[in-house]
């Protein structure tokens, strides 16, 4: 629990609602409301073991914030996200009430858990540690299913390591999801590639080619050809090759690949300092800026 002020506001109510939901409990020492919900408040936070923060205002002491959030009467309890509130409820509700609130928007803790195995995945891969990275990520997708980045990340190290049968068990929840998610579609599709890259003629294709500049069927499988055995670039070349003759080809086949090899082969984002842009790959830039320059011409 922190006692907030106009002082320290900005530091332990805006930032920390950056990286964690903040609850704003404005009260006062009069109030005989304010004196049941605080204490309510102050054991949900203890329970709730970090998942969110108690700030208390004294609405009386700290005026200025009161009128800032329009504060009508109390107590009064505003919920922070990212710098913003995204609700609040009025007077002293009791437990249960405030309970299902909070987890309206306060992560489960099985989320928090996902969340700091996949951070310790990102570690271990940045250390070469990929053995300890696919422990972490199989932990946390089976401790929070619904995490669909640490699912995303886990499949990708399973394929990268070879493993293919392991990442489609693994990816078999989420398969149906794949049509209107990028990042999904963009696993779905590398395994597609890996399971046609079987059955590929990589001689004959080039020959095809050769023969015909514009057979796109051949030019398609060669990329997937490429991108299944890991030399993406040469298999955005190959898309590249489709797009410029024929943008339209297949429903977009080629630039939906493409795109697909984007999410594919860009690493994670550094950290960086709040209001930074962390740095973009400089391959996943130059071949962004080929795909535009492509597309919009």
């Amino acid at each position: 629990m922190i006692d907030v002020t106009v002082e320290n506001f900005e530091a332990d109510v805006i930032a920390a609602s950056m990286s964690v939901p903040v609850l704003v409990d404005f009260w006062a020492p009069w109030c005989g409301p304010c004196k049941s919900l605080g204490p309510v408040l102050e054991k949900l936070e203890t329970e709730y073991a970090g998942r969110f923060i108690l700030a208390k205002i004294d609405s009386d002491q700290e005026q200025q914030l009161a009128a800032m959030f329009g504060i009508r009467s109390i107590p009064t309890c505003v919920l922070l996200k990212n710098g913003q509130p995204v609700d609040g409820f009025m007077g002293a509700l009791p437990e249960g009430q405030v309970r299902a609130f909070l987890d309206k928007h306060v992560p489960s803790a099985e989320e928090l858990v996902a969340e700091s195995d996949e951070q310790a995945a990102q570690e271990a891969l940045a250390d070469g540690d990929a053995d300890t990275a696919l422990e972490k990520l199989q932990h946390a997708v089976a401790t929070d299913p619904a995490n669909d980045e640490a699912r995303f990340d886990y499949v990708h190290l399973l394929l990268q390591l070879g493993r293919d049968d392991d990442a489609k068990v693994a990816f078999a929840p989420v398969i149906a999801k794949a049509a209107g998610s990028r990042r999904l579609g963009a696993l779905k599709a590398w395994m597609d590639a890996r399971d046609s890259q079987a059955a590929a003629d990589l001689a004959a294709l080039d020959a095809r080619i050769a023969t015909n500049k514009r057979d796109f069927d051949a030019r398609y499988a060669r990329a997937q050809h490429c991108m299944a055995v890991g030399r993406f670039t040469d298999a955005m070349d190959e898309l590249l090759e489709v797009l410029m003759r024929d943008k339209a080809w297949n429903d977009e086949a080629a630039r939906k690949l493409y795109v697909a090899i984007l999410e594919i082969i860009e690493p994670p984002k550094p950290k960086v300092a709040e209001g930074q842009i962390p740095p973009e790959d400089p391959v996943v830039a130059q071949y962004r800026r080929r795909l535009s320059s492509v597309v919009l011409s």
